[in-house]
């Protein structure tokens, strides 16, 4: 019986294992709390070394009383010594130490963090900023009634609004900023420059403009005003053409779009003029809800792409009214954002649609509004939009199917080509 064991023995081999069982239990907890011991103190090493880097003298969390949340980054992988060493340096060594505000050197901090994509569009919003964006949302706001824009680091006029201040004085669609009150706007950010032209009614702001085409720039004086943008105006034309101004994308505009249409129904149009000069964009959906008025149900009328290469298809609900009339749309270099989108999937959508002006302004970017805290806000650059085929908008801007000029001097006689060539060539499907 080999495998047998005598009972004396059996005790003895149960001794032994007994006793290695407890030298190996012993041995593994050792080496944990081992670990354990090394891993604390290459923390609280590692914390001495990072807390030595920063000044000790003083504390990096104050300025003026303020006291800074969550000072201390947990990315290991950027190191925010930097950040809070300049940040003692500012607080310890700047001679107007009473105009340090860290509420302000927080918001110039993620402005810069922003900036420092490239993308214009991009931007932070304090409480002040935040409000005014929504005030321009609801087409409220005091100013002059400009839409601007960085443009090759230049800041241009967009687009200057229907009946306002800024149209009244004869500023145009790619006037390029030069001075505002005789202060430069060379490196200015956008949100800066709101900041310094708008301002109270029964005031005034002095911008420096250049024209393309003049020899030189010129100073003219544009008064400030209660701006009420409405989003559309709507008339009837000879032959029964009908005629929908588009002033802006607006949380309003497809409700006062869609009454337009009805009344484009009831006064038995035959064709449609659609003016989107001078539009600087505004909500997406708002621009989708306009054009399921104009094109068959579940046309594209945008595609979306984001960081991914991923694209994503926004198309028209129900709705169609206008798809089958003759339709001219009218385009300038202030014809922005949503403008360009509409303009786009009209003419790539249907036989019977053409353009009529200028190239367009080339924004082909979607942004998205996130509220940071219930003060302030981000507006990020989510996506790229392209046409219903595809095709780059961004830098590049809309090509009109026919070119027609719009000068100064046609504005002060108070001639309008372009509406008088769209016209026609609604007049000419018509026959």
């Amino acid at each position: 019986m080999d495998n047998d064991v005598l009972p004396e023995e059996s005790a003895r081999v149960s001794e032994v294992s007994e006793r290695e069982r407890g030298f190996l239990l012993f041995k593994k907890m050792f080496l944990f709390f081992a670990f354990l011991a090394l891993l604390t103190l290459s923390f609280f090493g590692g914390y001495e070394q990072g807390r030595d880097s920063l000044s000790s003298e003083s504390d990096f969390t104050s300025v003026n009383g303020a006291v800074i949340l969550n000072g201390k980054s947990q990315d290991k992988a950027v190191d925010f010594a930097l950040f809070w060493k300049v940040w003692d340096i500012l607080k310890d060594k700047f001679v107007d130490q009473s105009k340090l505000d860290a509420k302000q050197m927080l918001y110039g901090a993620i402005d810069g963090m922003l900036a420092s994509t490239g993308d214009p569009y991009t931007t932070f919003f304090d409480p002040k900023e935040k409000q005014d964006f929504q005030e321009d949302m609801t087409g409220n706001f005091e100013g002059i009634g400009a839409e601007m824009a960085l443009k090759e680091g230049i800041l241009t006029i967009v687009s200057p609004l229907e009946g306002t201040p800024a149209e009244r004085s004869g500023l145009l669609a790619g006037d390029k900023i030069l001075k505002i009150d005789n202060e430069t706007t060379a490196n200015i950010d956008l949100e800066e420059a709101v900041r310094r032209i708008r301002g109270p009614k029964g005031t005034s702001v002095t911008l420096n403009i250049y024209h393309e085409g003049d020899e030189e720039a010129v100073d003219i004086v544009v008064p400030r005003e209660m701006i009420h943008v409405k989003s559309t105006r709507f008339e009837m034309k000879e032959g029964g053409i009908a005629y929908i101004r588009i002033n802006r994308f607006g949380d309003e505009t497809a409700d006062e779009f869609e009454r337009a249409i009805r009344s484009a129904v009831s006064a038995h149009t035959q064709g449609l003029v659609i003016d989107l000069r001078n539009n600087p964009g505004g909500l997406l959906t708002s621009a989708v809800d306009i054009a399921s008025f104009l094109l068959p149900e579940k046309s594209v009328v945008v595609i979306e792409e984001n960081s991914k290469g991923n694209r994503k298809e926004l198309k028209t609900h129900s709705g169609d009214v206008f798809s089958k009339l003759p339709t001219s749309v009218i385009i300038n270099g202030g014809s922005a954002s949503a403008s360009e989108i509409l303009a786009g999937a009209l003419r790539e959508s249907r036989e019977n649609v053409r353009l009529i002006g200028k190239q367009s302004f080339g924004k082909g970017s979607v942004q998205e509004l996130i509220s940071v805290n219930k003060d302030t806000a981000v507006k990020i650059t989510v996506a790229k939009w392209l046409t219903p085929k595809g095709n780059q908008i961004n830098k590049v801007g809309i090509a009109p199917d026919e070119e027609v000029d719009l000068t100064r001097e046609h504005v002060t006689n108070k001639e309008d080509p372009q509406l008088q060539k769209a016209i026609e060539w609604v007049t000419s499907q018509l026959k």
